[in-house]
């Protein structure tokens, strides 16, 4: 009989635990069994950074995929639905948007809705256009109705807030439940060779030894950095905030559907509701705000009261030159970190495990296989990284250091004709299958005040009577459909509410 190939997980917390519950369901299962042996090595000594609450759409396959169910995950991690991010303050103080989930508005005439909507006069903001958008804000949430093709009630697109640290721990059960082996100990000395990392020395004396290991422990590095010493790319020239304070505070006001992100005068500072809390942070650039001054800025701004202390995370933007080298691969903040802005934390999780069960390697790694990875990585990081700095450029505030700093920095080319582009003729095209497609960009380019100078050609065919018509129906339909979907907090009353709301 063949001896099991042996995986390793180094580090728990929500990296590690969605890495092993997806590994488990692929290769532990009945086809898979006496195979592999995966193991996690975690220590409970070791806190978590924790700031993931806030999703975006795809978490909803990976849960599906390793077989949770969805009103179950909710009521165990407190968790709430998400439409969208609402942004205050970004273009300009006093002004608002949202980038909704899903489309906005359908098209006409083969071009997309928002060419119409220009056609049209632009009379009303985008944002009457979006079902995800309007029923945010008018705090209402129904699951899509598949049955009602053509209505914008099928086209509910959504994702969730939860509490990551309940999350990891639902993972843990459920891997430990596929036969995923937690191994508890903190790592003193990890032993390599030429060909990658060997095994693992705990205090107290225990090895692990292992033929392929993945390095889910944070911003450390332990694996990735420490040992391998894989370079960093930095990306603070256009991602300046390297800091970020995090308190929980009580529930407050209505439970809507959406992370807030509020601009202050060197950062962000997010709004994250739960069933059982709001998770609260200012993310903000140290050199130009110092920590104590930043603390305050959060606490001033908070509209219940904090359940702990503020925590602080310091971080630095940036990725990797590469994920995976010999036989190791970093997922999570052992990869990069982005600050979370748009929610991507987790997606960046889910995406690499689920890349490298695609590039899933043999007994000894193919360069070809690593090669593609490594591509894809980088080339998902880089198009996520470009769309958060469309925030911090697509400014117009003046009344700060930070604010002109970000509004007047050069930003990497790609993003520059991205702008380009929609400043000419509002076109936007999506990328390589990146992660954020036109109705993401659209909103944000619209949102923070970029308008085109000119239209599409083939849109200033159409009658400008028949395309306020248009324009006006969809409206229309959007908010009648708004009318019939639940309040959120009913909806989760009724489906997934938590057992208990301690904190």
């Amino acid at each position: 009989m063949d001896v099991a190939r042996r995986i390793v997980i180094v580090g728990g917390g929500t990296a590690g635990w969605m890495a092993a519950a997806a590994l488990a369901a692929r290769l532990l299962g009945k086809d898979g069994e006496g195979r592999w042996q995966l193991q996690l090595v975690e220590s409970d000594e070791i806190g978590i950074v924790g700031v993931g609450e806030a999703t975006i759409p795809p978490i909803r396959g990976f849960n599906a995929l390793i077989g949770l169910d969805e009103d179950e995950f909710l009521r165990e991690t407190g968790g709430t639905f998400k439409l969208g991010i609402e942004f205050l303050n970004w273009g300009a103080i006093g002004e608002r948007y949202m980038h909704a989930f899903g489309d906005v508005g359908r098209p006409l005439d083969g071009l997309p809705f928002h060419q119409h909507w220009l056609r049209a006069g632009a009379g009303l903001p985008l944002a009457e256009y979006s079902i995800g958008n309007q029923a945010a804000l008018a705090g209402r949430f129904m699951r899509p109705r598949p049955d009602m093709a053509g209505s914008p009630l099928a086209e509910i697109t959504y994702a969730f807030h939860f509490d990551a640290a309940r999350y990891a721990a639902l993972l843990r059960r459920h891997s430990q439940a596929q036969g995923v082996q937690r191994i508890e100990g903190r790592i003193a000395r990890v032993e390599r060779d030429d060909a990658g990392i060997r095994r693992l020395h705990l205090q107290g004396g225990a090895t692990v030894e292992g033929d392929f290991f993945i390095d889910c422990s944070g911003l450390h590095g332990l694996l990735i950095d420490k040992t391998l010493g894989v370079a960093f790319e930095d990306w603070s020239r256009w991602l300046p905030c390297d800091r970020a304070w995090a308190v929980p505070t009580a529930s407050h006001g209505p439970l809507l559907p959406c992370t807030r992100a509020t601009a202050h005068d060197a950062g962000w500072q997010w709004r994250i509701p739960l069933q059982h809390r709001v998770g609260n942070g200012h993310v903000f650039a140290s050199a130009f705000v110092d920590e104590t001054a930043a603390r305050d800025t959060l606490l001033r701004h908070l509209d219940a009261t904090p359940l702990a202390e503020p925590r602080l995370i310091r971080f630095r933007t940036g990725r990797r030159r590469e994920a995976w080298v010999g036989n190791c691969v970093a997922i999570g903040l052992a990869c990069g970190f982005l600050e979370p802005l748009e929610s991507t934390s987790i997606h960046l999780i889910q995406s690499a495990v689920l890349r490298l069960i695609d590039c899933f390697p043999g007994a000894v790694p193919d360069p070809a296989d690593v090669a593609e990875y490594n591509r894809q990585t980088a080339a998902e990081m880089d198009a996520v990284r470009d769309f958060v700095i469309l925030h911090y450029k697509l400014t117009r505030r003046d009344d700060s250091p930070f604010w002109r700093h970000c509004r007047d920095m050069a930003v990497p080319e790609a993003l520059q004709a991205r702008l380009d582009l929609f400043a000419a003729s509002g076109r936007i095209h999506r990328r390589d299958q990146e992660l954020f497609s036109e109705p993401s960009w659209l909103q944000v380019l619209v949102g923070q005040g970029l308008r085109p100078r000119h239209l599409h050609p083939l849109a200033e065919l159409s009658a400008r009577d028949r395309v306020q018509a248009f324009v006006a129906n969809t409206r229309d339909v959007v908010r009648r459909c708004v009318a019939v979907i639940p309040a959120h907090a009913d909806f989760i009353a009724a489906h997934c509410a938590a057992p208990s709301t301690t904190p």
